[in-house]
């Protein structure tokens, strides 16, 4: 049953990932300061003509690097963590199933802990990803891209921005759970 959950999370999130790499693009783009884009339909324009498709989908490998594990391994930690859970609090007399509060803690710390060693183990990908859309000529591909983060900086390079990552995909991810 985990294989079945990584299987089933990792699949969801690549057929997702593909579709929306324009936009994560776009995203990542104007969130950086370093473009002067006005409008999301000027700078999808402005980048096909400048770069072709391959600039519409830069960063389309470490993405799914990231998020399809990211997606499985968070799904199976997920699981796994609250049928733990579950079977602990069942032991000690209480039913998840029955009491709404303790569903929902069960449900949001178990989403919390999922997405703490899910995002640990795929954050690497996503500083490659972000170098490769920010800086698609110093960064063309995703061999290049290793290679200058550990020159630059080393390999804790790899773990810049892992903090406010985490905090942010497992709260997300987190709160979805418990909604």
């Amino acid at each position: 049953r985990p294989l079945q959950a990584i299987g089933l999370g990792m699949t969801a999130r690549c057929v997702a990932g593909v579709a929306m790499i324009p936009i994560t693009v776009l995203k990542t783009r104007f969130e950086s300061g370093q473009y002067n884009y006005t409008r999301m339909s000027t700078a999808l324009v402005e980048i096909y003509c400048r770069e072709g498709p391959r600039g519409l989908c830069c960063g389309l490998v470490p993405t799914l690097v990231r998020d399809a594990p990211y997606s499985g391994l968070y799904l199976m930690f997920y699981t796994q963590l609250k049928q733990c859970t579950s079977s602990l609090l069942a032991q000690a007399g209480y039913d998840v199933k029955v009491n709404g509060y303790l569903a929902s803690a069960t449900h949001f710390s178990c989403g919390v802990f999922a997405g703490l060693l899910a995002s640990l183990v795929t954050h690497p990908a996503d500083v490659v990803k972000t170098r490769m859309q920010l800086e698609p000529l110093n960064y063309p591909s995703v061999a290049k891209a290793c290679q200058q983060i550990l020159v630059l900086n080393g390999p804790r390079g790899f773990l810049i921005g892992l903090a406010p990552r985490m905090l942010r995909r497992t709260l997300m991810s987190a709160l979805a759970w418990t909604v």
